[in-house]
This record gives C-alpha cells, sequence and structure tokens, in this order.
C-alpha cells in the first residue's frame, strides 16, 4: 500500500475524526449519528494508515517526498 498522506494531512483527519465522534456520542441523534460516525471511522482508519483511498486515482499525494 503506498502512503500518500503527509503529517498535516494525517493530523486534520485525527482531529476532525475526533471531533465527529464528539458530535455523535453529545450532540446529533437518529441517522445523522450512522453517517458522521461512519465517516469518523473512515477518517481515523486513513490517519492511523497513512493511506487516502481516494487520492490514489488522480495521484494526489500530500507526503513530503525527503521524509524517509
Amino acid at each position: 500500500m503506498t502512503l500518500n498522506m503527509g503529517r498535516t494531512d494525517r493530523r486534520l483527519r485525527a482531529v476532525a475524526a475526533i471531533l465527529l465522534v464528539a458530535l455523535v456520542l453529545f450532540v446529533t441523534d437518529g441517522a445523522l449519528d450512522w453517517v458522521l460516525g461512519a465517516v469518523a471511522v473512515v477518517l481515523g482508519v486513513t490517519a492511523a494508515v497513512g493511506t487516502c483511498p481516494a487520492y490514489l486515482p488522480f495521484g494526489i499525494s500530500t507526503r513530503d517526498r525527503t521524509v524517509a
């Protein structure tokens, strides 16, 4: 699997996932919980793995190539 996410991209996704989980737990209700929960899981997994499948077909990479 090709890493295509930079440090900043991964951090922003992780923070967004945490905020969405907080919304699901404390603010929203009903079907919106499921939608926001699913988005939070996707953001969290892609942040943890370092690969965004949506970037692959377009050849997008936010990863700095100079860092090993």
